[in-house]
């Protein structure tokens, strides 16, 4: 159900992410200082003190706090400001000029993430005009540094400065709360945890030499025999918490026969066959029930007249939670095959139970807005901020609500050219945020899932 206003193009989220687009904050080098300048205005403007913090001058992180009556923990709002680089030639608008056109905010971070950003500005900013006083301290963050992992942003504020997070129980962010199209229904997945990004090295050897003489069997197509055989390879099913719960509440709302076969996959003795017949109709479904690594990165020679001796491949990796390293580790040198030096490095992790406890609330505001399938649970296959925020016992949730029209390419724009938000998807995604910031703590529960939440 679109909301739609008179003026669409006069709302607070609307303006604010025109502005936001129009600071050329590609990571690298990032360069975020002046858009943090621009909202921290606009949060002091509204009477709000701000704290600015950083490790590098130029890619500061701004936390501003509403104090609560205390009466329940504090709740973050978090964004990243930083974006991926955008090549003007392949856009049909430059991708720094926030234009407008064909009902939506064209330019580079539009879904990635300042469109969430100006949908949690805009409803902070509101709270602050209508002057509310929640029973918790409501926080709002913007961060650096994201898209290349966050040193200098989420990890730096909770390592250098978590003061500033004091009183913080639940966080809301990235990536969740839009339309997921499925057998006919439309569902709203929240993001409630995530897997652990890893990077691997796989390094062959072999011998070198002229690149004139034959070379059968050397470096080059020992590497190209690990990445066909990483390609060929599929990690063990296995079925986290979030990922049952999810697939439980799509079965419950589609035909019973589809509702049967993703039953099936919470079965991982079958689950493999039932992945390889449903094939492209379950893709999605895939990477929340496997452990995963996928070759990015080959480097080899030098020159072109030279066999190199050395080859290495980056395969980004990313874990289910409760996978084990180390674990996974033996699981990826057994898929390479011997003959090949294996390295992993993990960043962070995700909680090892999530605590439910705003879980009903966020659900029942989507439940209330939209028609379908309703909201359920997600295991993001990809990593956010939210894993720094894990060390300080913070749940996060992504909700971003966005009610996208039927074949809007959303997951297809996103770090790709021409991304762009339809207009009345920020008006959408600021009211529901407004919602929930009038409503908190109302429907949560002390424990969440039931007991004390324990982190990694």
């Amino acid at each position: 159900m679109q909301e739609r206003l008179p003026n669409i193009e006069d709302h607070r989220a609307v303006r604010l992410l025109q502005e936001l687009l129009r600071f050329d904050t590609s990571n690298p080098p990032g360069n975020e200082a002046p858009c943090v300048g621009f909202i921290d205005q606009e949060l002091r403007r509204a009477g709000l003190k701000t704290h600015i913090v950083s490790k590098d001058p130029a890619r500061p992180n701004l936390v501003a706090r509403l104090p609560g009556r205390g009466e329940a923990p504090a709740l973050l709002l978090a964004g990243h400001l930083d974006v991926v680089p955008a090549d003007p030639s392949s856009w049909r608008h430059p991708p720094f000029s926030g234009t407008i056109d064909e009902g939506c905010l064209w330019g580079r971070g539009a879904l990635d993430m300042k469109g969430g950003v100006a949908m949690m500005l805009a409803a902070f900013l509101q709270a602050c005009n209508e002057g509310l006083r929640p029973a918790g301290d409501l926080l709002f963050a913007a961060l650096a540094d994201e898209e290349a992992g966050g040193r200098l942003g989420a990890q730096f504020l909770v390592e250098e400065h978590p003061s500033l997070l004091a009183g913080v129980r639940y966080a809301i962010g990235e990536f969740g709360a839009f339309p997921l199209r499925f057998g006919g229904r439309t569902f709203y997945p929240v993001q409630v945890d995530e897997k652990t990004p890893c990077l691997a090295t796989i390094t062959v050897s072999g011998a070198g030499g002229h690149g004139a003489r034959i070379s059968r069997g050397g470096t080059m197509a020992r590497l190209a025999a690990v990445v066909r055989r990483l390609d060929r390879h599929r990690f063990p099913v296995r079925v986290p918490d979030a990922t049952r719960r999810m697939i439980l509440s799509m079965a419950a709302a589609l035909p019973w026969q589809l509702g049967a076969a993703l039953r099936g996959l919470l079965v991982p003795p079958i689950a493999g066959a039932l992945l390889r017949v449903l094939g492209r109709h379950v893709r999605p479904l895939e990477p929340l029930l496997r452990d995963t690594a996928t070759p990015t990165i080959v480097r080899a020679g030098k020159v072109g007249n030279v066999v190199p001796r050395q080859a290495t491949l980056i395969a980004d990796c990313r874990l289910l939670p409760g996978t084990p390293p180390h674990a996974f580790l033996d699981r990826l040198r057994g898929a390479v095959g011997k003959g090949a030096r294996v390295e992993l490095e993990c960043f962070g992790a995700a909680p090892v139970e999530v605590d439910w406890g705003l879980y009903p609330l966020l659900a029942e505001i989507l439940n209330e807005r939209t028609t379908g399938g309703g909201a359920v649970p997600l295991l993001l296959p990809a990593s956010t901020d939210a894993r720094f925020f894990n060390r300080l016992g913070i749940q996060t949730y992504g909700f971003l609500p966005m009610d996208l029209p039927p074949g809007f390419p959303f997951l297809e724009m996103i770090h790709a050219a021409n991304e762009r938000v339809p207009l009345h998807c920020l008006a959408f995604g600021a009211s529901c945020i407004l919602d929930l910031l009038r409503r908190y703590p109302s429907g949560t529960t002390p424990e969440g899932s039931g007991g004390k939440r324990r982190r990694r």
